[in-house]
């Protein structure tokens, strides 16, 4: 699986610088260009303000895709805004095992010490909508520059899942304890195709008033690290 996900991330590398170069050899004589561009990304996801002495386990990852409108606002047109839509995908492995009893209550519990399991996962899609401020150091004709961007994402969750499985059973149901509405700030930068990622999530994953079966508040936040691809 890493495999397939690093092949597909040099793909869609190439493809970026590529597609990134064709297009602006197109504007050579265009001062007022735009850089409108669509955006995919990969990141591994960190959860913080976990509850008592619960952890992480295996690998966190999601992945993020959308379109964002430039708006310059100086006449070099270095400097300015982006909105943008996109999607989003989530799945956080922990120990935090989430369990539905027959009467829909949802009660959460660290996984207990030595009980063996393949995964505890918590998934979810989401609308995503970026708001940004833009720097870098493009011109109509130069293809390869340094870019930092960064800003604030609402994210509308479209449903959550709640995943345990062990070699012998599999329980999964849907989660409404996550919120329905996410918001963070962010920052990305880099040169030409390759950009880091770093996102942290300002309110937490989990709605007011969900606690762990030690009455501990579950206030967790994401914070994701990873790569970001720009296509023109």
């Amino acid at each position: 699986m890493k495999k397939l996900l690093w092949c597909l991330l040099f793909l869609t590398a190439s493809y970026a610088s590529h597609a990134q170069l064709d297009s602006l050899a197109a504007e050579i004589n265009d001062t007022r260009y735009f850089e409108d561009q669509f955006y995919l990304g990969m990141f591994y996801n960190a959860l913080t303000n976990q509850p008592g002495e619960t952890g992480q386990s295996k690998l966190s990852y999601g992945f993020q895709g959308g379109f964002i409108k430039d708006l310059p606002v100086n006449k070099r047109r270095s400097f300015g805004f982006g909105l943008g839509i996109g999607m989003a995908y989530q799945s956080i492995n922990n120990d935090l095992r989430a369990r539905q009893l027959s009467t829909g209550l949802i009660v959460y519990n660290q996984v207990a010490p030595g009980l063996s399991y393949r995964r505890n996962t918590l998934s979810f899609a989401s609308v995503e909508i970026p708001l940004e401020i833009r720097w870098r150091a493009s011109t109509a004709v130069k293809y390869k520059f340094w870019r930092i961007y960064g800003g604030v994402k609402l994210n509308y969750n479209l449903g959550a899942r709640s995943t345990f499985v062990t070699s012998d059973t599999k329980e999964s149901f849907s989660n409404d304890d996550v919120n329905d509405l996410m918001y963070g700030t962010y920052l990305s930068f880099g040169y030409n195709t390759w950009n880091f990622y770093l996102y942290y999530q300002l309110n937490p994953l989990f709605k007011d008033n969900v606690f762990t079966g030690e009455g501990e508040e579950i206030a967790s936040r994401s914070l994701n690290l990873g790569l970001i691809f720009y296509i023109l």
